[in-house]
Formats: C-alpha cells, sequence, structure tokens
C-alpha cells in the first residue's frame, strides 16, 4: 500500500489488490436499495456487484457452481448461507436476487412471525401468477421455531418463493430436517486479513459512501492491527473504523489522526464476541476440555482465554473441568479433583475479574495431571451390566432386615460384618449370582 510522506494512505488511489469499487451512490447502482447517505458504514460500503464482492472464493470463485448463479447463467436454488457475522451473507442473497430477475423480499426472524410469513408467501403467489419470481430472504432464519419453519416448506416445495436463509448458527441443530431437505447448505468462512484490509482501505478512500470526506489518517500497520483484529467480521472492521474516525479530533487541516488506541476503545469487547447458547460457544469449550486431556496447558490457556475474554459464564468453565477432573484424571492423581472443586468455590466466592486465577490454575494443573478414563470406562461398563441384569434380585445377606418379618425371610442373613470378620472381603459375593467375578475397576 502506498503512503504519503506523513505515513497516511493516500487518498486518490482508485484500486486496491485489484478490489474495483463503484463510486456512484447506490441509488444509482444496478439492483441496490434506496438510500438516505446516513447509514452506518457498513451498510453503505455493502458490495453491489460481484466485482465488488470479497471472499468466499470457495463459493463464486471461477469454476464455482455459485458463481453461474451470480452471473445470471444458472437457475437460483434454495439455499440456506451459514457463517459467522459480516461475511456478506445478506450481501451475497441480494446479488443472487438481482441476476435471478426476481423479486427481493427480506424478513427478518427476529421480528417475523407466522403472520408475516403467510402475508409474503401470498404476495409471492400472486407475483408468480403474474409470471414473477419471489427471494424471500430470513435473517437469522434460526430463531424461527419449528411451526414458522413449518410455514415455509409448501411454498419452497411448490416454487412459490425460492428461499435464502441466513444463520450463524449450525443448520443441523437450528432448522428442522423437512426445511433441510429442500435446501442446499453452503458454509460462508470467517474473511481472511487481507480481504478486511482490502474493504476498510476502500472505505477510506472512498468519497460518497466511505468516509474519504473526513480526511482520515491511519498508517498501514494500524490498519493491519484493525483488519486482524475484526476476527474475520467486514461489519466489526467498518463499525470500529467510522467509530474512530468521527471520534478523532479534527486537526487545523480538516484532517483526522485515527490511532490504535482509539481503534481499540472503538472495537470494545466485540472482537471477543460470541452467542453464549450458540455453537461457537460449545466449539471453544470443547477446545478447552480436548487441549487439557492431550496434556497440552499453553493450547489450555488460550482457549480459557477466549471463553472467558467472550463473557462465558465463568461457573460454567468450572463445571466442565470438574468433569474432567473425574473423566479424564480421576485416580491417576485424586488432587485434581480437589483443586479443581476449590477452583470452582473461590470463582463463586470472590467473582471475576480475580476468579480467572484460580480457573487459570486448574487448567494448568489438569493439563500437567497424568489421565487416565479408567473411572469412566469402569462406569459404563457395569452400566451395561446394570442394565441387561435389570431384573437380578439384590442378594439376600447383602438386604437391610429393618422389621422381624423381613428376618423370618432371610433378609440380612449370612451377612458378614467385615470390621469382625476380615475374611469377609475375599469370601463374601457382594455382586448378583449372574455376575459373580465380573470385574470393572482394576487397580
Amino acid at each position: 500500500m502506498a503512503k504519503s510522506s506523513d505515513g497516511s494512505l493516500f487518498q486518490d488511489k482508485p484500486d486496491l489488490f485489484g478490489f474495483r469499487h463503484d463510486p456512484s451512490p447506490p441509488n444509482d447502482r444496478p439492483g441496490s436499495s434506496k438510500s438516505t447517505g446516513t447509514e452506518p458504514l457498513a451498510e453503505r460500503m455493502r458490495p453491489r456487484s460481484l466485482e465488488e464482492y470479497v471472499g468466499q472464493e470457495h463459493l463464486i470463485g471461477p469454476g464455482k457452481a455459485l458463481r453461474r448463479v451470480v452471473e445470471g447463467r444458472g437457475p437460483l436454488p434454495s439455499l440456506i448461507f451459514w457463517g459467522p457475522p459480516g461475511t456478506g451473507k445478506t450481501t451475497l442473497a441480494r446479488m443472487l436476487a438481482g441476476k435471478s430477475s426476481a423479486e427481493f423480499v427480506p424478513i427478518s426472524a427476529v421480528l417475523a412471525g407466522v403472520k408475516e410469513l403467510r402475508e409474503c408467501i401470498a404476495e409471492a403467489r400472486q407475483t408468480k401468477r403474474r409470471g414473477g419470481r419471489t427471494v424471500l430472504f430470513v435473517d437469522e432464519i434460526h430463531r424461527f421455531n419449528k411451526s414458522q419453519q413449518d410455514a415455509l416448506l409448501p411454498a419452497v416445495e411448490d416454487g412459490t418463493v425460492t428461499l435464502i436463509g441466513a444463520t450463524t448458527e449450525n443448520p443441523s441443530f437450528e432448522v428442522n430436517g423437512a426445511l433441510l431437505s429442500r435446501v442446499r447448505v453452503l458454509v460462508l468462512q470467517p474473511l481472511s486479513k487481507l480481504d478486511l484490509f482490502g474493504i476498510l482501505s476502500r472505505a477510506i478512500l472512498d468519497e460518497i459512501q466511505g468516509i474519504a470526506t473526513l480526511k482520515p489518517q491511519i498508517d498501514e500497520p494500524t490498519l493491519q492491527w484493525l483488519a486482524e483484529q475484526a476476527g474475520g467480521d467486514a461489519r466489526v472492521a467498518l463499525t470500529a473504523l467510522e467509530g474512530a474516525a468521527m471520534a478523532a479530533e479534527e486537526n487545523p487541516d480538516g484532517t483526522r489522526l485515527i490511532t490504535d488506541k482509539l481503534l481499540t476503545e472503538c472495537l470494545g469487547r466485540a472482537r471477543f464476541a460470541y452467542d453464549r447458547q450458540g455453537e461457537d460457544h460449545y466449539n471453544l469449550v470443547s477446545a478447552l476440555i480436548k487441549s487439557l486431556r492431550n496434556s497440552d496447558p499453553n493450547a489450555g490457556l488460550y482457549w480459557l482465554a477466549r471463553l472467558i475474554e467472550g463473557g462465558a459464564d465463568p461457573m460454567f468453565i468450572a463445571r466442565r473441568l470438574c468433569i474432567l477432573a473425574s473423566e479424564d484424571i480421576g485416580m491417576a492423581d485424586p488432587q485434581a479433583m480437589v483443586q479443581t472443586a476449590s477452583a470452582a468455590q473461590l470463582v463463586h466466592q470472590i467473582g471475576f475479574p480475580e476468579g480467572l486465577y484460580p480457573l487459570s490454575q486448574a487448567v494448568v494443573y489438569l493439563a500437567k495431571a497424568p489421565k487416565s478414563n479408567a473411572i469412566k470406562v469402569a462406569y459404563h461398563a457395569a452400566a451395561a451390566d446394570a442394565q441387561a441384569t435389570a431384573r437380578e434380585p439384590v442378594p439376600l445377606h447383602l438386604r437391610n432386615a429393618p422389621t422381624n418379618l423381613m428376618k423370618t425371610m432371610g433378609y440380612g442373613k449370612d451377612y458378614r460384618y467385615v470390621h469382625n470378620d476380615p475374611s469377609a472381603r475375599e469370601e463374601m459375593q457382594c455382586l448378583p449370582e449372574g455376575l459373580i467375578g465380573r470385574t470393572y475397576w482394576e487397580d
């Protein structure tokens, strides 16, 4: 990237990494929606053509099936775009609808219910009778409940609408099977640092939809840092850039210096954000547990930090560590359970942020402790026999006999008290007759 003598980016460079940006207002661009010019930067910089679209080469790169659709050379099937926020799901849906000459009807699953869905489908039927097509775009489709998803089925089935859903959650868990069988699921990946750097650079240089009129000054390393910290999310990157440009003090010459400190304030915790109930949350927890099981304290601390900085419930983390202490270490180091139980109690007592230290100590201890799943194996072996012999009676000598009737029926007869009769440990059987000699635990 070329820079001026003061280290700021040139304001008149027309082309960045081969990305071509149409400087015309969005109202004048094909397939674009009306703009008032007051939308957030992330909305103003939304690509209006395939040439402007950045990322997802595995879907729309040369030779890919979806590229033919985007270029208007193939039929548009019903789709679900699954990917992190800010990766271009809505933008791609708009471009697909535009190239297929279909009416684009966007709804949000957060706000719409069955009533709104039926109204959209009724209008789509009218459009179909007139020879037109409708692309129904459902943002955050994972928030639709089963009845709402079922309401879509007939219209998707008979072609009244072409459904494009967008979700940040795993469709396998959040979308019912009947609807999944009628759509193709396409996975969008987080944008690369290079992708985000190009997007940010365009926003800085664009005088109509970008922030060039604010005369921002930002050096290349700082812009690269922002591209990295945004975590593959273009919306986070552009929002932070716009916030920093607006907050920066205006110099006498009209320029505004954007520093990494200012960007950090604008980013806040967004770069760590994730849905506590979403798949990312469970992926991070899984990574933590599997790293500890693999005796890797460095990876364990990293995934712990990702959870904590992302806002995970510390007691949830503590409970998962307690489970691991028994499931994966057990009698190989009984102190592991003491360490994790103590960490959980301390987190409960002192809270955060100080509670991160006992959690970190527990993570390191669990990673370095010897591993054994013998407790888990032993229990499940016993559980299998318990299920297979669920009707097996308890041997009479092991039964309690609180009444005379029970005693006359033989309850407790021949029971040997091991403290007075040490040989009972080897001679008295404590398993049902059909399981005598079965071994679950190996010392």
